[in-house]
């Protein structure tokens, strides 16, 4: 299968989920028109707290349609866009790309900057659900599954359907950390 979007998700307030739309639109440097967390600089609310002039490296978030159908089969029933994510993906596996890489929808790319950090909120969603989404092996290396974070280098509209292309960065590549 190849990479494409899912489905689209915005919302104007800090709420935990994120409504399913026909179409986002991808604004450069900023993040998704009418997202609460669209911005230059940080706008998630405990970051602000810290430090509110932190450049903003989780404007978009985007989540893999395939994690959802693994909660599901967990007994955990999580539709796109109730996780917060602005994208949901499939066929890409988010996970494994590197820090720098492109993803080219349509006219707007999203330059990926690291993984999002699973919290608290999770568990009030659906109890049990943060464990699903923040494992440890058997080594005790922690994996973070709940989707990546990026930034808009180019803006544009992005709908259900549009084909992802992937452009990695130049080696040495990187892997994903926590943002």
């Amino acid at each position: 299968m190849s990479a494409r979007v899912d489905s689209v998700h915005v919302s104007p307030t800090h709420n935990f989920s994120k409504s399913s739309t026909p179409a986002i639109e991808l604004v450069e440097g900023v993040g998704v028109r009418g997202d609460a967390h669209a911005g230059a600089t940080v706008k998630h609310r405990s970051r602000v707290a810290a430090n509110p002039s932190q450049p903003n490296l989780r404007q978009v978030h985007l989540i893999h349609a395939e994690l959802l159908e693994e909660l599901g089969g967990a007994g955990h029933r999580v539709a796109p866009g109730e996780l917060g994510e602005n994208i949901t993906t499939a066929g890409i596996e988010l996970l494994e790309l590197p820090v720098g890489t492109r993803l080219h929808i349509a006219d707007a790319v999203i330059i990926v900057t690291g993984l999002r950090n699973p919290c608290q909120q999770i568990n009030d969603f659906q109890p049990g659900l943060l464990k699903k989404v923040l494992r440890k092996d058997d080594s005790g290396q922690v994996h973070k599954l709940a989707g990546v974070m990026g930034v808009v280098a180019r803006g544009g509209t992005v709908r259900p359907g549009e084909a992802i292309a992937v452009e990695l960065p130049p080696e040495p590549h990187f892997a994903l950390t926590g943002v």
